[in-house]
């Protein structure tokens, strides 16, 4: 019993340490709308710095309007309809 209860807060505080360690490493967030073919997706994403949270938010917006590859890489590569960070 005792040591089923050493094994759960054992891992509560694993858990708990990796949490404040993710927050703690993402210093940025963004959104991106982004538009293609007439198809429109707004997406949030955070991460240590704003380029990589802008480059998240916009890739994961652009998976929600494109159907394939080559569509996906032309609409990461055009501009954003709106792009606001924290």
């Amino acid at each position: 019993m005792v040591r089923g209860l050493l094994i759960l807060l054992g891992v509560a505080g694993a858990l708990a340490a990796l949490g404040v360690f993710t927050l703690s490493q993402q210093g940025a967030s963004c959104e991106a709308c982004m538009v293609f073919e007439g198809r429109r997706a707004c997406r949030s994403a955070s991460a240590a710095t704003r380029e990589e949270a802008e480059q998240h938010a916009i890739a994961t917006a652009c998976a929600l309007v494109t159907a394939g590859v080559t569509s996906d890489l032309a609409c990461q590569r055009s501009l954003p309809e709106s792009l606001r960070c924290e």
